[in-house]
Order: structure tokens, then C-alpha cells, then sequence
């Protein structure tokens, strides 16, 4: 894991394992072949999101194949950003997300205390000068560009990346022209009040 600190807010970068992307992705194919599921499970209605597909996964499946991977990857975050560990994790929402050309994510925020973004699948893009480097991308944005002082970071996803980040930190998915789907996964988490709350003694 690698905790950067590209302008205030501390931001983590990891790999999945190839064995979680896999149980992932048949997870959601699994979903996608039944209509009735995909329907019970729609989550489109609570985000933000001009995108084809957005639904949860099944807290059961959460908790028999993430729920270890999360908390570890959290805590490991948590002690290198500010030297503390934390003793409560609760995965609030934990949710898919399938992107198609011209959809995106516009800027927004989460709740809870920690958020994250996994990627399942990222097509081909395209790179040319008609298109921007910023296709199928995603920013991370804060604050405002200064001298020594960026307030953009632009993440290129590829499988089996994760990236972590305080809960208010602005974001946005950028659409791309291009066939494939471009899959992710999306999550909120709340930790000990303790530690969230920066003006606690």
C-alpha cells in the first residue's frame, strides 16, 4: 500500500489480490443474469450517477469474501496516515458500478468516514488528439491550485486497483468513447468516532 498526500487528505493505493477480482466479477455476472435480483438489489435511485447499472452486493457475500480484505486495507491506512489504530470498522453501503460510453460520474462526495473505489474491468481506451488523457479516468479535487499547491489528482485505473480516501474528499468518473465496460466497485465506511472526529480530545 502506498499513502499519498498529493495536496492535504491523505489518499491509499493498493492492489487486489486477481482471486478477488474474479469472485467479484462472477458475483456480478451472477446478479446481471437475473432480473429479479438486479431489481431487488438496484441502488441507482441513492447516487449520483449517469450510468447504466449501480447495485449493491450481497452482505453476505460481502462478509464471506471482502469483509477481511476491507478492514485490513483500512486499518493499514489509518496507521500509516496518522500513526493510530482503530479498533471499530462497519461497512456502511458497498455497491457496483457499471459504465458504458458517454456515461460518468459527475463531482460528489460519500458519507460515512472512509470511502474506496475498486475496479473490475477497464476497456481499451482510445488515446488520440480528439480525446482527452482524462477518459475513463477519475479526479480526486480539493481546495484550489496554488503555487506548490495542486488541487487535482487524476488516478488512470487499471484492474485490481483500490484506492481509499476521507469520506468529503469532491470526485468525479469521466465519461470515455469507447465499447467495453468499464466496472468498479464503490464503498463507505465508519470507524471509530474517536479517531473520524478531529476535534475529539
Amino acid at each position: 500500500m502506498k499513502v499519498l498526500s498529493p495536496f492535504g487528505p491523505k489518499i491509499a493505493s493498493l492492489k487486489l489480490s486477481g482471486g478477488s477480482i474474479k469472485k467479484i466479477n462472477i458475483e456480478v455476472d451472477k446478479i446481471i443474469s437475473k432480473k429479479n435480483l438486479l431489481k431487488k438489489l438496484d441502488y441507482s435511485n441513492k447516487l449520483v450517477g449517469q450510468v447504466r447499472q449501480e447495485f449493491q452486493l450481497p452482505k453476505i457475500f460481502i462478509k464471506k469474501n471482502l469483509e477481511k480484505i476491507l478492514y485490513k486495507a483500512v486499518k493499514d491506512y489509518i496507521f500509516k496516515s496518522l500513526g493510530k489504530k482503530i479498533s471499530k470498522i462497519k461497512i456502511k453501503n458497498f455497491w457496483i458500478v457499471r459504465q458504458f460510453n458517454d456515461e460518468y460520474n459527475p463531482v460528489h462526495f460519500h458519507d460515512g468516514h472512509i470511502s474506496g473505489v475498486g475496479y473490475l474491468k477497464i476497456p481499451k481506451f482510445s488515446r488520440n488528439k480528439k480525446l482527452t488523457q482524462t477518459d475513463g479516468s477519475i479526479d480526486f479535487i480539493n481546495g484550489n491550485k496554488m503555487l506548490l499547491s495542486e488541487c487535482i489528482f487524476n488516478h488512470q485505473p487499471k484492474v485490481g486497483d483500490m484506492i481509499l480516501f476521507p469520506h468529503y474528499l469532491m470526485h468525479t468518473a469521466y465519461p470515455f468513447k469507447t465499447k467495453g465496460e468499464r466496472r468498479s466497485f464503490s464503498f463507505n465506511l465508519e470507524i471509530d468516532k474517536k479517531i473520524a472526529n478531529v476535534f475529539s480530545k
